[in-house]
């Protein structure tokens, strides 16, 4: 089995091969650090992670950059609002970043480069432009040659007379073509900047990626990654510079995930529907928003409202039940180390590792791999019907999910929470305490139950709980 991913260059699924055996050189544009950030940013930083955390798990090393652009209109403006200064308000939001990264229980890249700390390698790459005849300097500014490198539109397969359409900015007169792009700004009167042998500045969006990715990766790299409104222009203008520098591809796989719309409508500023992680986090676990992210494959769009988070919380509900249920009978049975592992039950587990292990072989396909997990809850559920139990066979459930769980992550322990069967023993001796007219102990469980999210519920049936 070997794993292949869908590479945008090529429009197929490609077969994975690293340049250098065991090792994995992956790139991922970050955020522009001038707020905090949304649900559509959260989306690229649990997909390559789950990237990452599966070639980690086929045995690779992988070196992963993913950068934050710390100087930018919007830093500035930012600033001008609050008061403050560009590197000020970068810091704030790059702590906030962090926080929101560990809070979606995320691990941190191998490195995450700031602008501001490569501006050496950034005026070098543009120098080493110009010589090459790639770049112009017109009243400050220094642009691309697009029309210089013939494979221009490749990644986004678009001749370059289209291009122009897709062209963010409204089109500069300075430039010798209109889809040439700027590489350094010259300054405005007041604004941060940076000394060049064109004048006071600071670089253009497309160069800093193309600057630190050859700086710490290297002039060609495995993986870039990053959101699908990133493939044009600005993935795009990163293969044309560096490719013009280097004479070498750029990346060997290119991959881009799909947009997230809120109630079936693209999420933008205009319409005020944009949903902060931070705010998320405050209502569901981070287990759920990993759930709901790894429901659809990563190249498709995904749709958030409450009735998909919902489900996504109850999904991960029966799986932290059907673990925390294993656990705990786990803890109620002798240890039998003689004994081999339930015959049946090891076909079984080694069918859904395969199952798990050819889904994520497919282009990270997780919402396939989901199933796989929901087939271990099922086997989990069933075995622990069972009158009698052995050691082994509950150890070797627990290694299968683990290893699944390793990757998609959907359950974690939280600080103080309680599963099903604490719980049952406490609603039990509340039942008692108040039988025993012990109030200050039925009202110690009640408050305890509360702190700890569980709802209590007097039906006709008798006393039931439920998780907020």
């Amino acid at each position: 089995m070997a794993l292949k991913i869908y590479n945008t260059l090529t429009r197929n699924k490609d077969l994975f091969v690293p340049q250098e055996p065991g090792k994995v050189k992956m790139y991922v544009c970050g955020p522009t650090v001038y707020d905090f950030i949304h649900i559509g940013n959260a989306r690229p930083m649990i997909v390559f992670d789950v990237v990452r955390t599966y070639l980690e798990q086929l045995g690779n090393e992988v070196n992963y950059v993913v950068n934050f652009t710390d100087i930018d209109d919007k830093l500035i403006r930012k600033a001008e609002q609050t008061g403050s200064t560009v590197p000020e308000v970068a810091d704030t939001f790059i702590g906030a970043y962090y926080e929101d990264l560990e809070g979606l229980g995320l691990t941190r890249a191998t490195l995450n480069p700031r602008v501001t700390e490569n501006m050496d390698s950034i005026l070098e790459f543009i120098q080493e432009l110009e010589q090459k005849g790639f770049a112009y300097e017109n009243g400050g500014d220094v642009f691309f040659h697009t029309h210089k490198f013939k494979d221009y539109g490749k990644l986004s397969h678009q001749n370059i007379e289209e291009l122009q359409f897709g062209i963010r900015i409204g089109v500069d007169e300075r430039k010798e073509h209109p889809e040439d792009f700027v590489l350094w700004k010259a300054a405005k009167p007041g604004e941060i900047a940076w000394s060049s042998p064109w004048g006071d500045g600071r670089p253009g969006w497309h160069i800093e990626c193309s600057a630190m990715a050859r700086r710490y990766l290297g002039d060609t790299i495995d993986i870039h990654g990053g959101g699908q409104d990133l493939q044009f222009p600005h993935h795009e203008c990163e293969v044309a510079q560096t490719e013009a520098l280097t004479g070498e591809k750029f990346a060997n796989y290119w991959m881009h995930n799909g947009y997230i719309n809120i109630n079936n409508e693209k999420m933008s500023k205009s319409l005020g529907n944009g949903i902060l992680v931070k705010d998320l986090r405050k209502q569901y676990k981070w287990e759920s928003i990993r759930y709901f992210m790894l429901s659809s494959q990563y190249r498709n769009p995904l749709n958030f409202n409450d009735e998909t988070i919902d489900q996504a919380e109850k999904s991960t509900e029966r799986i932290r039940n059907a673990v925390d249920n294993v656990k705990h009978r786990l803890t109620a049975v002798v240890e039998d180390k003689g004994h081999n592992v339930n015959e049946s039950l090891q076909v079984r587990l080694t069918d859904i590792l395969a199952t798990y292990h050819a889904k994520m072989q497919d282009d990270f396909n997780t919402p396939d791999a989901i199933t796989a997990i929901f087939e271990w809850v099922y086997e989990a559920n069933a075995l622990l019907q069972e009158p009698v139990v052995k050691a082994v066979d509950l150890h070797a459930l627990l290694q299968t999910f683990n290893e699944m769980n390793q990757v998609l992550r959907l359950y974690a322990v939280h600080e103080g929470e309680l599963i099903d069967e604490e719980i049952e023993n406490l609603i039990v001796e509340r039942v008692n305490a108040r039988k025993d007219k012990n109030w200050s102990r039925a009202d110690e469980i009640r408050d305890l139950l509360d702190s700890r999210g569980i709802v209590l519920e007097d039906t006709a049936q008798g006393m039931r709980w439920r998780r907020k």
